[in-house]
Formats: C-alpha cells, sequence, structure tokens
C-alpha cells in the first residue's frame, strides 16, 4: 500500500520520497544487472571447461565400497596368503580388515590398504571407499583406500542447521538458505568452470561476485531500497577489495604458487593446454572469502540508516550520517577481528610449520606462504571497514533530509507516539539522534513504499 512497506514491522516513509529512492536506485542498479548478465553471457564457459576432464581412476581400475570389520590385518591375512609367492606382503604393513559391499568382490572380507594417518581414526563398522586395482596384488591385497564415506554425518548436520534456520529465523531463515544455495550455484556452476578454461579471473569474479550477491540478497531480503542500498555498499566494498587485492600481490610480489595445491593445478591445467594465473587466483579468493561478512554488515548498516531517518524524516544529513557511523563503529569493532581468526584457523598447520623453523618472527610473518594469509587479511579486512562508511554515506544521500513539513508527514506516518519519538530524535534529543523503534530487521522502505 502507498506509504507502507509490506515488510510486518516496518518503518513507514514518505511515499514521494519512497518513489524518488526507487527511481534513483533503479538507475543506478538496473546498468550493473545487465552488466552482470553480460558478463555472464560472455564469460560462460560452455564445453570449454576442464571440470571433470580427468579421470579419477585409471584404467582397469575401479572405485568400491567396503565397512571395516577389524583395525587388525592379522584377523585377515588368510585371505592373501592365497597369493603365494607373488605377493611381498608390502601393502600389508598398514591395512585393516574390510567386508567389500560392492563390484565383484561384494562379500569378502580382505584387507585394505589405509595409509597410517588415516588408519589412526578407524573403527569397526566404519565405511570407506576403496580403489581396487589388480596392480596392487604384488603388495598383498588389490584394494587400496581411497576415503572414508562421510554422507551420513555431513547430512545430519546440515538437516540440524536447516532445521535450526527454519525454527529461529521462521520464513526469512528459509529465504537465506535459498539464497545461499543459489550463490554457490553461480560459484560452482559458473566461476569455477569459467577459472578452468582459461577466461580473465579478474573479470570472472567480479562477474560471479556481482550475480552472487544479487541472488543472495533479493532472495534473503527481498527488492526493497533498504537491501538495494546494502546491496551498493557491498558493491563499492568488493571493487576496494579488489584493488587492493591487485596492489598487494603486485607491491609484496606474491605468486600464489607457494602452496603445493596451487602448483599441482597450474601443473594439470598447462597440460591441458589452459593458463591459469595463480596471482589472479588469489586475488579470487580474496574477493570471494570475504563477501559473507561484507554483505552482512551492509545489510545491517543500511537499515540502521533508515531506521534513524524513520524516526526522525527532519535529521539533517550530517546528523544523520553521524548517528548510522556510531551503530556502524561498533560493528567494525566486532568483525574486525573476525576474519583473522577465520584466515588463522584454516592455516593453522601452515602456521605451525613454519614455527618449526629456526628465524626471526619477521621474517616467518614475512615468508611467501604466511605472506599470502596476512594480505588476504588485511584487503578483506580493509574492504569491510570501508564499506561501513559507504554504505552509510549511500543510504544517507538517498534520504530526503530536513523541512518541518516533512518531519510532520514522518511523525504523522509514524502513529500513536510518533511525535514522541521525532521529538526524541531533535535537537534536545537523548545525544541527539534518534532512537531506532522496536521493528523487524526488514524494517526500511520497501519496494512497495
Amino acid at each position: 500500500m502507498a506509504g507502507h512497506s509490506h515488510h510486518h514491522g516496518a518503518s513507514p516513509v514518505p511515499a514521494g520520497e519512497a518513489r524518488r529512492v526507487r527511481i534513483v536506485l533503479a538507475a543506478i542498479v538496473v546498468p550493473i544487472v545487465l552488466a552482470t548478465l553480460v558478463g555472464l553471457v560472455l564469460l560462460w564457459p560452455g564445453k570449454s571447461s576442464l571440470m571433470g576432464s580427468r579421470p579419477f581412476a585409471v584404467a582397469g581400475s575401479s572405485i568400491e565400497t567396503a565397512t571395516v570389520t577389524s583395525t587388525s590385518v592379522e584377523d585377515c591375512k588368510d585371505s592373501a596368503k592365497a597369493l603365494g609367492k607373488i605377493s611381498d606382503g608390502s601393502l600389508l604393513t598398514d591395512a585393516v580388515c574390510a567386508e567389500i559391499t560392492s563390484g565383484d568382490g561384494k562379500g569378502l572380507v580382505v584387507p585394505v590398504h589405509v595409509p597410517a594417518e588415516s588408519a589412526r581414526v578407524a573403527n569397526p563398522g566404519d565405511s570407506m571407499k576403496v580403489l581396487y586395482t589388480p596392480k596392487a596384488l604384488a603388495g598383498g591385497t588389490p584394494y587400496v583406500f581411497v576415503d572414508y564415506q562421510r554422507g551420513l554425518p555431513i547430512g545430519l548436520l546440515a538437516a540440524v542447521y536447516l532445521v535450526l534456520v527454519l525454527v529461529v529465523a521462521g520464513k526469512r531463515g528459509a529465504l537465506s538458505v535459498l539464497g545461499l544455495i543459489m550463490a554457490t550455484a553461480v560459484l560452482m556452476g559458473f566461476m569455477i568452470p569459467a577459472l578452468l578454461a582459461g577466461e580473465s579471473a579478474l573479470a570472472v569474479t567480479l562477474t560471479g561476485s556481482l550475480a552472487m550477491m544479487l541472488m543472495a540478497v533479493y532472495v534473503a531480503h527481498g527488492v526493497s531500497v533498504r537491501t538495494t542500498t546494502a546491496l551498493l555498499g557491498t558493491f563499492t566494498g568488493v571493487i576496494i577489495t579488489v584493488l587492493l587485492a591487485l596492489w598487494g600481490t603486485s607491491s609484496s610480489n606474491l605468486t600464489g604458487a607457494v602452496d603445493d595445491t596451487a602448483v599441482t593445478l597450474n601443473g594439470l591445467v598447462r597440460e591441458a593446454g589452459v593458463h591459469l594465473d595463480l596471482r589472479a587466483l588469489l586475488t579470487c579468493g580474496m574477493v570471494v572469502a570475504g563477501l559473507g561478512v561484507l554483505n552482512d554488515v551492509t545489510i545491517t548498516q543500511a537499515s540502521a540508516v533508515w531506521e534513524l531517518h524513520a524516526a526522525n524524516p527532519a535529521m539533517p544529513r550530517g546528523r544523520l550520517f553521524t548517528g548510522g557511523m556510531r551503530i556502524g563503529r561498533d560493528h567494525i569493532a566486532s568483525t574486525v577481528y573476525t576474519l583473522a581468526f577465520a584466515y588463522a584457523g584454516t592455516a593453522l598447520p601452515l602456521i605451525l610449520s613454519a614455527a618449526l623453523i629456526d628465524r626471526s618472527v619477521i621474517d616467518t610473518l614475512l615468508s611467501g606462504e604466511i605472506s599470502e594469509e596476512i594480505v588476504r587479511t588485511l584487503v578483506s579486512s580493509i574492504g569491510l571497514v570501508l564499506a561501513i562508511p559507504a554504505t552509510t554515506a549511500i543510504a544517507t544521500i538517498l534520504c530526503r533530509t530536513g523541512g518541518a513539513a516533512q518531519g510532520a508527514d514522518g511523525a504523522r506516518a509514524a502513529g500513536p507516539g510518533g511525535p514522541a519519538v521525532a521529538r526524541a530524535a531533535g535537537p534536545g534529543g537523548p545525544g541527539g539522534l534518534a532512537q531506532p523503534p522496536e521493528t523487524s530487521d526488514s524494517a526500511s522502505p520497501s519496494s512497495s513504499a
């Protein structure tokens, strides 16, 4: 209905202002959406991607399933004696007994070679995937461990997560999960195939990030002035992060090739005739890693500014920006260490390995392996911090402030108690700032305002 938000508990804003803001935002966002669609079309990998181009098992081998029956190979060693002199038993040193549950050997209890680091966590009843390869017969068993089957425990965790999100957040939580699924589909269905097809990592990152943000934000929070303001703030943060990542990797002479996985990946794609810029890939990872937290703070910050404005439409832009930044500083204080701890946790084995080397702390921190993580953390954190004043400024600019008539409109729109709120937010109010009313997280002028 005109002059009101369609979200329950939203703070109303005059219809004329909401209409003006929607026009301004549409003029900015529509070109971004069109540019994203053009980028998806131009960069779409099609059949040129290397995804799935390499076989998992060599010819003559097959992946089967098995269930551990005993962690002592002595309990099934007799089954290997039939091999006689053609076996040297080398694979039986690190092995467990398992019942094969698929393939030609289904029902047999045989030794399965398991590396020591994986055998330590094996227990009877564990399900695992094994490679059947006749070439391993000389070692005492044709079955070699591939990995544990984790479908059940991970599926249970996912189910618990979904139930909790639905119970605690309701419809909004369900939409957030849907937005996450759609954003993940962009990552897996576009970005990774495009990178493996040799497309520009920077172009793929910008296009994919925009597509992920558009889907995640609008699906989870709806199309409204608030969410569009947050989207522009997130876009600004992404641009800042990309520029900083390009400068940081170049000025620090980071190659992106300090990790064995990256080097192996580069060798595999090069064999297929595809050039993969590992430094650009490092930049891509920096941007994608910070998207979630970036979107979180911009959504909250945009909501805060629009709530302040709805409580007192006559508040000047300077005070509106200052009031929004007071809230934003709390966001910065609570998120400044978020990315640092997240990266430290994922890089813990690397940090421990570097700590074993006898060299100064500074030299350790400035080594190629650790420097990548430090630059990654700093770049993402700077983008996150700067996105908060950027979002606050965008929301402040979009708000039409000043004027007694407008203040009266805001007071009338607020209904009973509205004038009291306006007086509290006026020059004589506590701290000179509007106190946002109790509303839902979607309180803002919506697209239907």
